[in-house]
């Protein structure tokens, strides 16, 4: 391959790789999600009215969470999404946190939130297909909820 063609083709690799890299900046596009006070506003305010089917979702979190500051939290998934968004109902705002899937990428994110009492984790998400799915999980925080 002479030179000029492979430099072009690297210049034109790296200028078509941001947007295939791109990702909707959900604070900017939806902020209502992130003062809603309750799941089901801060859902509608994302995703607007949606039924969600409860299936295909692995999520995990401890069923005791000896710190609220730092509560593991792993969600899986074999669906093809296209956003993953998680919420909690005991916090003043529900919204933890909303992902934009690359096609073609597995679900597959663990991360550690912070409750300050027993509650409920529910998962959204919004598949290539145009549906909806969800998962829930209920779990007790330990006296002292946010210590750390």
């Amino acid at each position: 391959m002479k030179r000029r063609n492979f430099l072009g083709l690297g210049v034109a690799t790296l200028v078509t790789l941001p947007a295939a890299l791109s990702a909707v900046d959900f604070r900017k596009e939806k902020p209502d999600t992130w003062t809603a006070h309750t799941l089901d506003d801060a859902i509608k305010k994302l995703y607007g009215d949606i039924k969600a089917e409860e299936k295909g979702i692995t999520l995990k979190t401890p069923e005791v969470a000896n710190n609220g500051g730092a509560i593991p939290v792993s969600v899986k998934s074999d669906i093809d999404a296209k956003t993953v968004a998680i919420f909690q109902d005991v916090n003043p705002e529900a919204t933890v946190g909303v992902f934009t899937v690359a096609e073609g990428q597995p679900v597959d994110y663990s991360l550690k939130i912070k409750m300050k009492k027993s509650g409920s984790i529910t998962v959204i998400i919004e598949g290539r297909d145009g549906k909806f799915y969800s998962a829930k999980k209920t779990l007790q925080v330990a006296l002292g909820g946010c210590e750390g």
